[in-house]
């Protein structure tokens, strides 16, 4: 205690609203997790989570007191957690609590009025510190120092806290990569080992939370190979072997890419790219769609839409040679998009490791050359003399085709005049 912590929101009006509706009654109240951690590192926070004794029935009761909006669900209420939204803020508002029973997933909880007892059931050390409104230290487990020296470390026995809650042994992994220097804490990894058969009792909608947040960290390279070497990935993944090859080249290529931004907008950090890095080469069958299914669908991801990305751009990058001319990076451009293809040509670049220079030329391209809109459409090729119906999507794919094979050179008339010599050929057959 002592140390105090200072942040831009702690000062907020909205903020010195809820606290002043909470503290009504004279109870205690104070900032704790997540949102105290990175006022400590200076860094922003997305929502504030707030302590209190009160129960969360005299919590509903304050705020609305105070005209302050809540929103509550049935669950949150059972465990003692209100959300309120002012100032354009959102504030998470939770009772004090200690578990009661736990089997892995889910906790039963009972409300209490001791900050240590709360404290004690959170997970890591850097997640169990609270400060009061004007910004004294509460840390009871060491958090600030651990913080400081980047070592992401278990509350208490780390066997007991993964038993608590399995999901505990992603997380580990996740603020490694977000808040750890060096190599990780030694009990908690042997831990995460002894219980990395667990994770697959987890929901997939939980693992993919934590792992797009993993792979979001600017470089998650040593917290996905510690998973790799503590058997964890290989839960998740059936093979993990290709990691260390491809992985770090794509992180170096990221870099490259955004010296070549696409309209202005660099390649940040992608967890999906990143996610098609590491299982390109994890079958000889990728990316079918039967493997991509046993592979991650339900589990890394949940919707289709980054199923059908992730196979599309590996297929993409698979096919990329560094042969291929500008005419023919022009045309791959144009049917693929340009996102798509800067990130099939930064997947090519990590698997082959080499020629620098030319993956870089691709990069270029795709960031200056804007694909252009073809000239005719449908109408034109009705208006020509085409009967409708299937005959005029084939016609327009040809001359599309033909626009495309030619770099997109030729104009509106020179397409018209296409159109009629192609319509000309289909009536003399």
């Amino acid at each position: 205690m002592g140390t105090a912590v200072d942040a831009p929101w702690m000062t907020a009006p909205a903020t010195r609203a809820v606290i002043g509706a909470l503290a009504a009654d004279g109870a205690e109240v104070r900032f704790v997790g997540g949102c105290v951690r990175d006022a400590l590192l200076e860094r922003e926070s997305d929502d504030i989570d707030i302590g209190t004794p009160d129960p969360p029935e005299r919590v509903l009761a304050l705020l609305e007191s105070a005209g302050i909006e809540t929103r509550t669900l049935p669950r949150g209420i059972a465990h003692g957690t209100v959300t309120a939204l002012a100032g354009g803020m959102r504030f998470e508002i939770t009772t004090l609590r200690r578990d009661v029973a736990t089997d892995g997933r889910h906790a039963e909880v009972a409300f209490t009025d001791d900050w240590k007892e709360d404290a004690a059931r959170r997970d890591f050390t850097i997640n169990a510190m609270s400060t009061a409104p004007d910004g004294t230290l509460h840390d009871y487990f060491g958090g600030q120092a651990d913080l400081a020296a980047g070592r992401v470390r278990f509350v208490g026995d780390p066997a007991r806290r993964i038993a608590e809650d399995h999901l505990r042994i992603l997380r580990f992994f996740r603020f490694h990569a977000w808040y750890g220097k060096g190599e990780p804490d030694a009990a908690a990894l042997a831990a995460c080992k002894d219980a990395a058969h667990t994770i697959p009792s987890l929901s997939g909608e939980r693992v993919q939370g934590e792992m797009m947040k993993l792979l979001a960290a600017e470089n998650p390279v040593p917290a996905l190979t510690a998973m790799q070497d503590a058997g964890v990935l290989a839960r998740l993944l059936p093979d993990t072997g290709v990691l260390a090859r491809i992985l770090p080249i794509e992180l170096g290529t990221e870099t490259l890419a955004r010296l070549v931004p696409i309209e202005g907008q660099v390649a940040e950090p992608d967890p999906i790219r990143r996610l098609a890095a590491m299982i390109a080469d994890a079958s000889p069958d990728f990316p079918e769609r039967p493997v991509i299914d046993g592979l991650i669908t339900g589990r890394l991801l949940q919707t289709g839409a980054d199923v059908r990305r992730i196979i599309s751009v590996v297929k993409l990058a698979t096919s990329l040679s560094v042969n291929l001319d500008r005419r023919g990076q022009r045309a791959l451009v144009y049917r693929n998009g340009q996102a798509h293809f800067r990130d099939a040509v930064l997947l090519a670049w990590a698997k082959h490791g080499k020629n620098g220079a030319i993956w870089r030329v691709m990069l270029k391209t795709v960031a200056e050359w804007v694909p252009p809109e073809f000239p005719l459409t449908g109408a034109d090729v009705i208006e020509r003399g085409a009967p409708e119906g299937p005959e005029v999507g084939r016609l327009l794919a040809a001359i599309e085709e033909w626009w495309i094979k030619h770099d997109f050179q030729p104009d509106r008339a020179a397409a018209l005049e296409k159109l009629d010599a192609l319509i000309a050929e289909s009536r003399d057959r």
